[in-house]
């Protein structure tokens, strides 16, 4: 089981002026965020969804195209929307977020390099990470150190990684106005000091907001038989769950792994609904897991708290941390966190 590390803090706020006087007066875009929020206060969930499956989109790229995304340990955050982003800058925008990271280390505040480096800051787009052609196009951010000695100009290493994307998001966020870009999702991976620089960069820049997006254990427990329904050409993980128990002086973990293969045949056997996982389902897999928990172990796990899943498709933990590790269920995973980020925006 790998280590999650402490939570990463949530990039400083900045003034999103722009965008919230926009909001203001009941605008179409407001009221289907409000719209959004209220349904998620009862709703949190739809009683169904699609099991992931790989899209065309993703079909027509290359795997290795994005397989630096898959086995490192991301970071999530909701972004309300971006304020006159323009595709076309991002070479401008590379070399202000340089300035300013600059600028900030000059202030104590400095980033991890080495004492013979300088740092560089590159954006690119990831084409074809999205779920339809309306999605916006998904972006990288990358902190690259710099060697000042002519003869390593060819070292880069790569000090800090973010990505920001919107995957079957435009259904939900359908009356974004035009000087708006929605990439809801943003994904970090590197040190929090530098996801602090970029994200009050990006809040000073863009006038938008980020705020850290933890995964509650009703959405764990829908990752769990999303994943869990998908195939796989081989499994290369054990299915782990992970609960946490409140008691003093401090908590206790429990951990229950499961060989993928009974798993899967566990859901095929609450499996009703082709192609859809539904609520019913996701409650009756989890119920079974509890019932065969408690007859060996006499534990009632439905008393603890659900705080990390783990598959051969991805692993997730409540605190916000996931690992992508099957590239053809990429961007059902994605399609999945976007949703979760719209909710929570604010």
């Amino acid at each position: 089981m790998d280590p999650y590390d402490t939570p990463e803090s949530t990039p400083r706020h900045g003034a999103s002026s722009r965008l919230k006087d926009y909001f203001i007066g009941a605008t179409p875009l407001w009221k289907r965020l409000e719209s959004v929020r209220k349904q998620a206060s009862f709703v949190p969930t739809p009683p169904r969804r699609k099991i992931p499956q790989c899209s065309q989109l993703q079909e027509d790229n290359d795997p290795q195209k994005f397989a630096f995304l898959l086995h490192k340990q991301w970071t999530l955050y909701s972004l309300t929307p971006l304020y006159k982003f323009s595709y076309t800058n991002l070479k401008e925008y590379s070399r202000l977020l340089s300035a300013f990271i600059a600028a900030e280390k000059q202030k104590g505040l400095a980033v991890e390099v080495g004492e013979d480096f300088n740092i560089k800051v590159t954006f690119s787009t990831l084409l074809g990470m999205k779920g339809t052609q309306r999605d916006p196009e998904a972006f990288l951010v990358q902190i690259l150190s710099k060697s000042q000695l002519p003869s390593e100009n060819r070292g880069q290493k790569v000090l800090w990684t973010g990505w920001f994307c919107c995957v079957f998001g435009d259904s939900l966020l359908e009356t974004v106005p035009e000087d708006f870009t929605c990439v809801p999702l943003f994904l970090a991976n590197g040190a929090e000091t530098n996801t602090a620089i970029v994200g009050t960069w990006f809040q000073e820049t863009f006038d938008c907001h980020f705020s850290s997006l933890a995964i509650n254990a009703f959405n764990l427990s829908w990752m769990a038989a999303m994943w869990t329904a998908c195939k796989m050409d081989q499994y290369m993980a054990t299915t782990e769950f992970l609960w946490s128990v409140p008691c003093s002086p401090q908590s206790l973990d429990i951990s229950y792994a499961i060989h993928p293969e009974d798993a899967k045949a566990l859901w095929d056997s609450v499996h009703k609904t082709p192609g859809e996982v539904t609520q019913e389902e996701v409650d009756l897999f989890m119920d079974c897991l509890y019932s065969h928990f408690h007859r060996h172990f006499k534990i009632h796990l439905s008393a603890t708290r659900l705080v990390r899943v783990s598959t051969s498709v991805a692993s997730a933990h409540t605190d916000g941390k996931i690992k992508i590790l099957c590239h053809k269920y990429l961007i059902g995973i994605l399609a999945y966190l976007t949703e979760l980020a719209i909710f929570q925006i604010d």
